[in-house]
């Protein structure tokens, strides 16, 4: 249901963009609603990790396989957790000295209607 994408032309290296957003064990340092993360299993192209989302007395753990391909492109795919789907990828592209388009897109639907109002608005204003 909630969709978003995005295009964002940043001051930093495809392979720094790629980095920052491939360090999954790291999102609860930065992303508000991640509140825990554990890698369960990783190589140069792949990670399986899960996710503890939440918001106020809501939490939901998913599990999702990201698909690494250094330094151009992330897909993230579902594998369980509260969500019907989610759909999440990232790409960057060199645009110039230094700098790089970041593309994004995310669409995803809860299964619950309940979590869908409660946690889908922070999800996708946090994005």
């Amino acid at each position: 249901m909630p969709t978003h994408a995005e295009q964002k032309l940043l001051p930093h290296s495809p392979e720094q963009m790629f980095d920052l957003v491939a360090d999954v064990a790291s999102y609860p340092k930065f992303l508000p609603w991640c509140i825990a993360t554990r890698i369960k299993s990783e190589s140069d192209t792949e990670l399986l990790a899960d996710m503890v989302i939440g918001f106020k007395v809501f939490r939901e753990q998913y599990t999702s396989l990201v698909k690494l391909d250094r330094p151009r492109l992330i897909d993230v795919e579902y594998q369980n957790g509260p969500f019907k789907y989610l759909e999440n990828h990232w790409k960057f592209e060199p645009a110039g000295e230094g700098s790089c388009l970041v593309d994004f897109h995310v669409d995803f639907e809860f299964r619950s209607i309940i979590l869908e109002k409660a946690i889908g608005r922070v999800f996708t204003e946090a994005v």
